[in-house]
């Protein structure tokens, strides 16, 4: 097992021996992870013990379970990168993808779904409205060659858009045109938006749909358009792969 003065727990040194493999090419993308057996062999360790090596090491995104197959080393070279600006569009994840289509020849769409539901009170919040206030939700999947890329939940306060030609973000005669786009043919005027990005482990629904493990970390970021009179008009939920993408921000200086 190597030095007997190291503290990490067994698991850990397995996982960060097979990480290193991986990192310095050993292990190269593709390549099938020792088997549970060939672990316990190398390491003298039980079955519980390269299990769970093997689960840190699918959590981190440097593997994934092929069943019937085996453990592989992923691919986690990152996709590109996505830029915010002040003149970015309200979708640069969809941009960038519609992008990254048009030069690989992937084919690239997105899925939509609306439905009207009553705000959660953390959506309450950052709309500006009372809690269970009506809104519409819509659920975004963007795919590059069927497999979904981005997830985005989108929500519009009801009292805004009810009985317009806009109600829905993605049917009637506005569809597609974007936040800024389909509200200012209703008159509204959007000025701004605000962004807060972080990172937290992936939810097993969202980990199915990007094709990680659960846990594995995930860029989250929470974007809300205002007005000119400084209300809330829509807020969303975005999610990628913090391991496939990047964000990168522009920043001005006046003066």
């Amino acid at each position: 097992m190597g030095d007997t003065g190291d503290t990490r727990p067994v698991y850990q040194r397995i996982a960060d021996d097979l990480r290193r493999q991986i990192d310095e090419g050993t292990l190269a993308v593709g390549a099938r992870i020792p088997s549970r057996s060939e672990l316990k062999r190398a390491y003298e360790a039980s079955d519980q013990t390269v299990d769970r090596a093997v689960r840190v090491l699918k959590s981190a995104g440097y593997a994934e379970g092929q069943f019937g197959r085996g453990v592989f080393v992923t691919d986690r070279a990152p996709v590109g990168t996505l830029l915010r600006s002040t003149g970015a569009v309200d979708s640069p994840f969809a941009a960038r993808i519609a992008a990254m289509g048009r030069e690989t020849g992937a084919a690239v769409v997105w899925e939509a779904t609306s439905t009207t539901a009553l705000a959660p009170e953390r959506i309450a919040c950052r709309l500006g409205v009372d809690p269970e206030s009506r809104v519409m939700c819509t659920q975004y999947e963007y795919l590059a060659d069927r497999r979904p890329v981005q997830l985005a939940t989108s929500w519009e306060p009801l009292e805004i858009t009810e009985g317009t030609d806009v109600v829905f973000p993605e049917r009637g005669p506005y569809a597609r045109r974007g936040v800024r786009g389909r509200l200012a043919a209703i008159g509204i005027r959007v000025v701004r938006a605000v962004e807060l990005v972080g990172a937290r482990p992936a939810t097993s629904p969202e980990a199915e749909s990007l094709g990680c493990s659960p846990g594995q970390c995930v860029t989250a970021v929470e974007r809300t358009h205002y007005d000119e009179d400084g209300r809330a008009v829509e807020t969303s939920d975005i999610v990628v792969r913090a391991d496939r993408w990047r964000l990168e921000y522009g920043i001005t200086f006046a003066g």
